[in-house]
């Protein structure tokens, strides 16, 4: 999808939210009933978990919460459901999995979903377009990227400028896992337009099997756990972390809008407060650990596979050990918009950030 096609989407969306936000809701409902996920129970407290005895006074908050993906590489959210953070806090956390940034916005902006998890830049764009109640950030979960690129062959000696001339399946234009991978080209003197193919037509999550599936690509660009599972099948090998060479993005982050941050402070701080309790929670303890306390979240992967993807992204430092949105974070992930040509001049940070919740969350 082409930046132009992205940005007209955006536009569309807005337009239809202001003026038959009806209509969008019950789309947005009957689009992901399916993939609503309930909140998990609190387990007893001798171990390490949240004591049901502690929750505040007074009838539990529902908040839906929709994510950008269902990754292990948001484990400190999933940490804090599975230990029973938010019930302590009085959240009943519905989790539903948007499957996309501009499905999450769809339904932050409708009303469909209370507070969004995905890329900043979403915020952004949407800003951009002059919502009048727009969507603030108020506390960033990865400091990271979390994907990784994948080879036909292990490669002990790659060098970014190996992708010179070869086939890549790429992100869509305008989303993070492909600007933070032109912003490393860049920075390695590689022209993403003119010295490599990108295909960017496969949708997220399926290009693992589209790499399988053809030897057209010489290189797939993924998120865990396909990249592990295309090592573990030996059909491709890791040759290098993004978020290793990209340095310090803020990545992901939770937003919601503002009149929602301004009439219900008390459950957005204590939205902010449990997610912290899982930001300690994996800055304390090993791999190991992390993956067994959120292996019920992912099922499908056995407990090996999720301790060495686990192991992954704790050693490259992917989790902030605070959920404060940095100023100069913000503006660094604007300067990567300027430079993908998806943003023409900055934002206010002052307007897209708040910063309180998170702070007093630091104990």
């Amino acid at each position: 999808m082409s930046s132009h096609t992205k940005k007209q989407i955006i536009s569309m969306i807005v337009a239809l939210v202001i003026v038959a936000a009806g209509v969008i809701v019950g789309y947005v409902q009957n689009a992901f009933q399916s993939s609503t996920e309930p909140a998990a129970t609190a387990a007893p407290s001798e171990t390490g978990q949240a004591d049901p005895t502690q929750q505040p006074a007074g009838d539990p908050v529902p908040v839906t919460l929709n994510e950008v993906a269902h990754s292990i590489f948001y484990a400190p959210m999933y940490a804090a459901i599975e230990l029973g953070y938010f019930e302590e806090k009085g959240i009943v956390l519905t989790l539903v999995n948007g499957a996309g940034a501009d499905n999450v916005m769809t339904a932050l902006v409708s009303g469909d979903a209370d507070i969004g998890f995905m890329g900043s830049e979403a915020s952004i764009y949407v800003y951009k377009e002059g919502m009048e109640d727009y969507v603030q950030n108020f506390a960033q979960l990865t400091q990271r990227a979390g994907n990784f690129l994948v080879a036909r062959e292990a490669d002990d000696d790659f060098q970014w400028e190996d992708i010179k001339g070869k086939n890549v399946l790429a992100g869509r234009a305008g989303g993070m896992p492909q600007m933070v991978f032109e912003y490393i080209l860049k920075k390695e003197g590689i022209d993403p337009q003119k010295d490599l193919t990108m295909d960017q037509s496969v949708a997220f999550g399926n290009t693992a099997a589209a790499f399988t599936g053809s030897d057209q690509y010489d290189y797939t660009v993924e998120f865990e756990p396909f990249a592990t599972s295309l090592e573990m099948a030996d059909q491709g090998a890791i040759v290098a972390s993004l978020g290793v060479d990209s340095g310090y993005v803020p990545y992901t982050a939770y937003s919601a809008k503002k009149s929602y941050i301004e009439e219900h402070p008390d459950v957005i701080q204590a939205f902010t407060d449990a997610l912290q309790m899982g930001m300690d929670y994996v800055q304390n303890h090993t791999p190991a650990e992390i993956a067994k306390v959120i292996a019920p979240q992912f099922p499908e992967t056995d407990l090996e596979h999720l301790t060495t993807i686990v192991t992954r992204y704790y050693d490259q430092d992917t989790w902030k050990a605070d959920l404060i949105f940095e100023q100069d974070s913000f503006e660094l992930l604007e300067d990567i918009l300027m430079d993908a040509g998806e943003l023409d001049a900055q934002v206010p940070y002052e307007d897209l950030v708040t910063t309180e919740f998170a702070e007093k969350a630091v104990k």
